[in-house]
């Protein structure tokens, strides 16, 4: 009687009229209808899905009421910042207690030997180091009122998080160094935070502390190594009155003198974490709890999109296919316990940073490679991450590798044509790695990162477009982009789930919002939806140590973060970065260069009458086009053994080749970093001018209209490069 009353209300034949009507149906017939309802209960069951974003992607942002042209988050209230996520969540101490807690005391932080398993601590076996080592900071005289900031100087590993944890505990500060801030860049900082205590993984490092931090003013006092060191190092440690000792015997000092907790609260500073820059020394940006917290918050937020699961059944197996119907279950896509992060990029930037915490937030575990970025794709292999951050240079070499092995006219074909498959389904906010071309052609690819990635974000740099496309369909999972600065401590924008399209970087955080700035010395005026990029919100930071003349520069009065950086509105509501106002930019690996600093290293060249350095966020290294001196090259390169008319010798491979070698030798004499050499350079028998468009006329040069004058010359250095 239930079946029928819901055939009835169904609309739908009674049984015993369809049980009439199927019998009279002759035997072929029958089978013909019962694969034809296989074959399309099938293709009901498995059809691809698509994320339902959490907007309208037509509109991912709106602009405020005022006349600064402002826009925020569609996910928030108008005027409103998202603080935190979660209640029990609102400091870096908190997220750490939580994930202990919804874990139920699962497993945190992994590390891995050469061919072996990774084997891992628990959330508790964590948080009781991070107790010893904290404690063992308070005994050593560190206070949150006083002595506060920590050194760790370590490559990414369970030890640099423990730490850090560490100090969060007792309200401490840890101040994050790195190898490429250079040796006198470390001193600086040693002595600009007043550094008494530093946690360094090898030997080298600390030595490198000992020879800087004990100088005339210098406040260290202990150095903890995290590896073995030997008699010589604690002998010189000694001698410059800095107490070196093992991470264990700290450890166990800490649990000796056991104190409790004393946890921040969140607007206490959480970090400090110093910027390379271009010129003159580091700038430490001050973090606070809440800055960490609302960019992590935020994340969250815009990747909660829900998955419209489409569940067909048939009342009766032999009901008419036509009366199917659909349920709709909508299941959000957050991160849980079950995730895993792989640890690779430095956790002395933000962007690795962040990621832990949303990891942590949700008892997820963090496994730590091995510390050779060559033995990364074994590491993957082995830990199979869900959560897979990445940077530019990375995905440069994904793509060329996948194409590399496509290295006959019918795989390239393949390839492509699979590739065009699976953008289209992309287009249509579908993201798997079941299909038809992921079995056939992306497996191998999918394989090589774990097989188990569903979520990637790429930040630090941008990505180019094509490159970004190609593997948000290859690689079949959620692949965010994001852009950000330390100064907002990590990301102000972020593209939304279910937009998969390249080309911007999504519209504005929950945490904060966005502004563009006229710039009107280069025609970039808000009115036309360009300008320099402005944040404003709880996750901007509270400024740079002990510099309020840099603060001032980069902060406002009303509390605006001016990033430097030109972008666009789109009509969706998302933004493009389009420029940089001043002439410093980042190469893929995320170095910032200042082209004009080089070009007055290499204009002392005796053959060289101008010159213009250029690179972008897209490759790895600069190039150069060079104007020799019509009046001197003959004569200097003539010692060579090469004459020729003067547009002869700026064709000829050997005179570049000469020119080349002399401006390396300048740049290594003036102390110019590898990735601040130019690796080509094209000769140019024509003087920039006034005239011709490449100066301004008080004979600067016309950076943007250099770049186009000259697209093709560096697009084909580009090129033979890669070659």
């Amino acid at each position: 009687m239930q079946a029928q009353e819901v055939l009835r209300q169904l609309r739908l034949p009674e049984f015993d009229d369809v049980r009439q009507y199927m019998r009279a149906l002759p035997t072929n017939a029958l089978m013909g209808v019962g694969a034809f309802a296989a074959i399309t209960t099938y293709w009901f069951a498995t059809r691809p899905r698509a994320l339902m974003p959490p907007c309208d992607l037509s509109l991912q942002s709106l602009e405020l009421p005022g006349d600064e042209r402002a826009r925020g988050s569609t996910l928030v209230p108008e005027n409103e910042y998202l603080t935190h996520y979660y209640d029990d969540a609102r400091t870096m101490y908190e997220v750490f207690h939580r994930g202990m807690r919804v874990s139920n005391d699962g497993p945190c932080l992994g590390s891995r030997k050469p061919d072996q398993p990774y084997e891992w601590q628990s959330y508790s076996e964590v948080s009781k180091k991070a107790e010893g080592i904290g404690s063992a900071f308070i005994h050593k005289g560190h206070s949150a009122t006083g002595d506060k900031y920590v050194g760790i100087f370590s490559q990414n590993r369970p030890e640099w998080s423990i730490a850090e944890l560490a100090c969060y505990t007792y309200s401490l500060v840890a101040v994050p160094l790195y190898d490429t801030l250079g040796k006198e860049s470390i001193g600086y900082i040693l002595q600009q935070a007043t550094i008494s205590t530093v946690i360094c993984d090898v030997a080298d490092k600390a030595r490198l502390i000992l020879e800087h931090g004990s100088t005339k003013g210098g406040t260290v006092k202990t150095v903890v190594l995290i590896e073995a060191f030997d008699d010589d190092l604690v002998k010189l440690g000694t001698e410059s009155g800095i107490d070196i000792m093992s991470l264990k015997d700290f450890e166990d000092l800490g649990h000796a003198n056991h104190q409790n907790p004393q946890p921040p609260k969140s607007e206490d500073l959480a970090l400090i974490c110093f910027t390379s820059g271009t010129t003159g020394n580091p700038k430490g940006a001050m973090l606070t709890h809440e800055n960490v917290i609302s960019n992590t918050a935020a994340f969250i937020k815009m990747t909660r999109a829900t998955l419209k699961a489409n569940h067909n059944e048939v009342l009766l197996s032999y009901l008419p296919l036509a009366h199917m119907f659909e349920r709709v279950v909508e299941v959000h896509c957050t991160l849980s316990v079950n995730d895993v992060h792989v640890s690779y990029l430095p956790l002395a930037h933000m962007f690795e940073r962040v990621v832990q915490s949303v990891v942590l937030i949700h008892g997820g575990r963090i496994g730590y490679f091995q510390g050779d970025i060559r033995l990364l794709m074994d590491d993957l292999k082995t830990l199979q991450p869900t959560v897979f951050p990445v940077v530019p240079r990375l995905l440069n070499r994904m793509f060329d590798k996948i194409f590399s092995q496509a290295n006959t006219p019918m795989k390239r074909w393949l390839l492509d044509f699979a590739f065009r498959r699976k953008e289209t389904e992309l287009r249509n906010g579908v993201v798997r790695q079941d299909s038809f071309w992921d079995k056939l052609i992306f497996k191998k690819v999918q394989a090589s990162l774990g097989g188990r990635v569903r979520m990637m974000i790429t930040g630090a740099a941008p990505v180019s477009p094509v490159i970004l496309t190609f593997l948000r369909a290859a690689l079949g999972c959620q692949f965010y982009e994001g852009y950000g600065q330390t100064e907002c401590t990590a990301g102000c924008t972020m593209s939304m789930p279910g937009d998969w399209s390249a080309g911007h970087v999504g519209p504005p955080l929950p945490c904060n919002i966005v502004k563009l700035v006229d710039v009107a010395e280069m025609n970039y005026l808000s009115a036309n939806g360009e300008g320099e990029v402005c944040v404003k919100g709880p996750n901007v930071f509270k400024g740079y140590l002990k510099d309020p003349d840099k603060t001032a520069e980069a902060l406002d009065q009303d509390g605006w973060l001016h990033t430097g950086d030109i972008g666009k509105w789109l009509p969706n509501g998302t933004l493009k970065i389009i420029d940089r106002k001043k002439h410093i930019f980042k190469l893929a690996q995320g170095e910032y260069i200042a082209p004009e600093r080089i070009e007055t290293v290499y204009i002392r060249s005796d053959p060289i009458a101008q010159i213009f350095v250029h690179g972008d966020s897209l490759q790895a290294c600069l190039v150069g086009i060079v104007v020799p001196d019509p009046d001197y090259l003959p004569l200097w390169i003539k010692k060579n053994g090469i004459e020729g008319s003067y547009s002869e010798l700026c064709s000829n491979k050997e005179v570049k080749s000469a020119i080349l070698e002399d401006i390396l030798r300048l740049g290594k004499e003036a102390g110019l970093k590898s990735f601040e050499q130019v690796r080509d350079i094209t000769l140019y028998p024509e003087m920039f001018s006034v005239q011709n468009g490449l100066l301004t006329p008080t004979l600067k040069a016309k950076r943007a209209e250099l770049r186009s004058y000259f697209k093709d010359q560096i697009d084909a250095m580009y090129a033979n490069i890669k070659m």
